[in-house]
């Protein structure tokens, strides 16, 4: 932007520009992991589409949303070096890097963790939760299908934390790879990992499709994102789903 560019008018295309990126990164990573569900499970989601129009429509409105302090935050950061966030990977020592993303996921987990399981007292499920557990069973579409309210909660946290605790831009790039992968994956209806990974060591630690289909099964339980930390330590974890290697016309496994 320029000295001379308004800057009320600067952050509006900045907050414009950023929800429809996000929007467009919703389209194609949805997409792409639905294309897969109908090349290697074949029917799984049969007989749902119009499930899938209101998980599509949600989800736009929910990338408006996220993009709006995404937006704000960039801007911050190019515009007037407000933020923690930095270019140079050099600017702090090698080590952080890697530890920055451990970070921003750990704490990213935790704030949805809390976040979720508040959401699922009564009065909080019925005036936003509810929406995001129409899909039932849901598909790799629901990532984002929120509740205005909801979708809020959720844009805020990662845009606060750049101003707490510094991070690389690529650094940061790859947390919103990471979530938004783990967001579609685990919510697609199928595992796209080996079985001796989902559940040995490494499942009793990192949240799959297993683990996250048990939730909106039983509701009250299995609120992680990226870990099963909070779940195990709180008594909330209540394993795995099994899922079947079928297509959902010849049932959806769950146990």
């Amino acid at each position: 932007m320029t000295s001379s560019t308004n800057p009320i008018l600067a952050l509006g295309i900045a907050a414009i520009a950023t929800s429809l990126i996000v929007l467009a990164r919703y389209l194609l990573v949805s997409g792409f992991f639905a294309w897969c569900t109908k090349v290697c499970r074949p029917g799984l989601y049969s007989g749902q589409a119009v499930q899938i129009r209101r998980e599509i429509a949600w989800s736009a409105a929910s990338a408006a949303i996220y993009g709006v302090p995404a937006g704000l935050t960039l801007f911050a950061w190019a515009e007037l070096g407000w933020t923690r966030i930095y270019a140079d990977p050099a600017a702090f020592p090698s080590w952080w890097l890697p530890l920055s993303v451990a970070a921003y996921l750990i704490l990213h987990d935790s704030w949805f963790y809390w976040t979720h399981r508040l959401m699922h007292r009564p009065a909080l499920y019925r005036a936003m939760h509810h929406v995001h557990h129409q899909s039932h069973p849901p598909t790799a579409w629901a990532a984002m299908s929120f509740h205005p309210w909801e979708a809020l909660s959720g844009a805020v946290f990662i845009p606060a934390l750049v101003f707490l605790v510094p991070i690389q831009i690529g650094a940061l790039g790859l947390v919103m790879a990471i979530a938004t992968v783990f967001g579609v994956t685990n919510h697609m209806g199928w595992e796209i990992f080996p079985s001796r990974l989902v559940r040995g060591p490494i499942g009793q630690l990192v949240i799959t499709a297993s683990h996250h289909e048990q939730h909106h099964r039983k509701n009250r339980c299995n609120y992680g994102l990226y870990f099963r930390f909070w779940d195990c330590l709180c008594g909330t974890d209540r394993g795995l789903c099994q899922l079947s290697s079928d297509s959902r016309t010849s049932g959806r496994q769950r146990t």
